[in-house]
């Protein structure tokens, strides 16, 4: 007997996974799943036939062809978890028999939202990085805003419980960052992908520190400037518009980089360490958060950073060029370049946590984010945040905290971290935060 569209599409997925497809109203899978894959116009098989793996499927979806219904994040799970493409040789056959010549000879277009910056040759150059940065960063500071919250944090979260708001959260966040760098009044500290600037604004405002921040995004750097500028932070906070690279001579206190590593590349890495390092002054502390890959006994010592293929779903639609480091990797890669790693802390059910609250966010003002933004980019981050919530569930994805110091070598101060025994930045709750006066 000759299978349908949908039953050779659920085929694809292992037979007892809570799965149903639907076809042009003909369903194939259980009465009871828990979540649908609903195929909405043949330019969904369209792009599956051509692309059947990740690309194919988001395209799919991004461009509204392709819908989930139900239990997105139980989708997603069965997709992470379950074995995938199972249909034979002829089975790939019917399918493309069924879905005719239209794929090969007029192919519907890839949605707008993607991007192709090529292939590893010139990956991680500076006008390539600012492409990158920019097709991510740049699709307006109100979607953002509606998407983080009033706290404009786009990285890890912090929970002292899992009750807590998605702002108590990202307060507890910036506060445990500026413990850990132990900035003090007078200070100066360099944030390095400084986003909108609120990590600044934090240590400005709460620890009295002289701040910089960099970033490679127009907009981020034009709403950070406005927001530092109301609350009398200017002459505290200097927002610049350049790379790590282009920072010069000057020396800080401390340096904070937050989900820009992701960014750098393996290739890049050791540089980086190296230019952050000859900005610290002796002494100095450099916190490192970054995404990380998950453990996997199968992954070689050689290939411990983890490059998107060039079709993926990540690389097209998110984070154009994107690397995740080993931590391993990344603290060898530090330490080699004489940055003493003192503190390691994994945060990976807090992130967790923090995309099925931007999940909300996104859901709950959906047509006011298609507005801003149009509905193929809101996919792309409704699909994202859920998948990344998903994967660091799962431990596939990590995230990492790692505390360094700019030890002396040499001298009467070599070998002083100058750091307490203990690690002191949890010794009082994260949310009572005194501010300090003008």
């Amino acid at each position: 007997m000759t299978r349908s569209t949908a039953q050779l599409i659920r085929a694809a997925f292992t037979p007892d996974a809570p799965l149903q497809v639907e076809v042009h109203g003909d369903v194939a899978g259980p009465a009871d799943a828990v979540a649908r894959l609903v195929v909405r116009s043949d330019d969904a098989l369209a792009y599956l036939a051509r692309l059947p793996g990740e690309l194919g499927f988001a395209r799919a979806y991004v461009s509204g062809a392709l819908d989930i219904e139900g239990d997105l994040y139980q989708f997603l799970r069965i997709r992470a978890t379950g074995e995938q493409i199972r249909l034979s040789p002829r089975d790939r056959l019917r399918f493309a028999a069924g879905v005719g010549l239209r794929p090969w000879i007029s192919p519907p277009p890839a949605p707008a939202e993607e991007i192709d910056l090529g292939g590893a040759r010139g990956r991680h150059r500076l006008g390539r990085d600012r492409r990158a940065v920019r097709h991510h960063y740049d699709v307006g500071n109100d979607f953002y805003r509606l998407l983080l919250g009033p706290s404009m944090v786009y990285s890890c979260a912090v929970f002292t419980d899992r009750t807590d708001t998605l702002e108590t959260a990202q307060h507890n966040k910036l506060e445990l960052i500026c413990r850990k760098l132990g900035l003090e009044a007078g200070m100066r500290l360099l944030d390095v992908g400084c986003g909108w600037g609120s990590l600044v604004h934090h240590a400005a405002r709460y620890h009295g520190v002289h701040a910089v921040g960099i970033t490679l995004s127009p907009e981020q750097a034009a709403f950070a400037r406005d927001r530092i500028a109301d609350d009398g932070l200017a002459d505290r906070v200097e927002i610049r518009l350049c790379d790590y690279r282009e920072v010069g001579r000057e020396r800080f206190d401390a340096i904070s980089s937050v989900g820009m590593s992701e960014h750098v590349g393996r290739a890049q890495l050791e540089r980086y360490f190296e230019i952050l390092r000859d900005l610290l002054v002796p002494h100095g502390r450099l916190l490192n958060h970054q995404i990380g890959t998950g453990p996997e006994k199968s992954r070689p010592p050689d290939q411990r950073t983890a490059v998107p293929a060039r079709d993926s779903f990540v690389n097209r639609y998110v984070f154009p060029d994107g690397e995740l480091h080993d931590i391993g990797e990344l603290v060898a890669v530090a330490q080699s370049r004489t940055l003493e790693v003192r503190h390691v802390e994994s945060l990976r059910e807090h992130y967790a946590l923090t995309c099925r609250r931007w999940v909300e966010n996104l859901e709950a003002g959906w047509d006011e984010a298609v507005v801003l933004a149009g509905e193929g980019r809101s996919r792309v981050w409704r699909l994202y945040l859920a998948g990344a919530a998903v994967n660091f569930e799962l431990g596939s994805a990590q995230v990492h905290q790692v505390l360094t110091v700019n030890t002396p070598t040499g001298g009467t101060a070599r070998g002083d971290a100058r750091l307490p025994l203990r690690p002191t930045f949890e010794r009082t709750p994260l949310t009572r935060t005194a501010r300090l006066s003008a």
